[in-house]
């Protein structure tokens, strides 16, 4: 079994908390769900839940009727994943905006938990 945290920004905003609760109800059952997933499969989730995106960022794919969401995340020590954002995908690419954001939470959170 994996633990999911979310990742909290020194200001004390946490961005997929913010994002999970935007979500439309049913939407936000969905996503939490796949969380689910991801805490008991971790690192053996493959697609269609799970994708790797590169230099150790992953995606979580939820998709409800036509609606697609993402989630980034990252492992951690010691079987934590590290949830950092997320996004509603309108477009066949994900967008360069939430992926640059999503590896910058991530540098945040292993700069700032080095010594963990």
């Amino acid at each position: 079994m994996f633990e999911i945290i979310f990742y909290r920004a020194e200001n004390g905003n946490v961005p997929i908390e913010d994002f999970l609760n935007s979500l439309e109800p049913k939407m936000r059952v969905k996503a939490v769900n796949s969380l689910r997933l991801l805490e008991e499969f971790g690192n053996q989730l493959r697609e269609p839940h799970s994708k790797a995106i590169g230099d150790g960022l992953f995606e979580l794919r939820i998709r409800f009727s036509s609606d697609i969401t993402r989630i980034f995340y990252f492992f951690y020590i010691g079987n934590r994943i590290v949830l950092t954002n997320g996004f509603v995908k309108k477009s066949q690419k994900t967008p360069r905006s939430e992926l640059e954001l999503a590896r910058k939470y991530m540098d945040d959170f292993l700069r700032r938990n080095k010594h963990e």
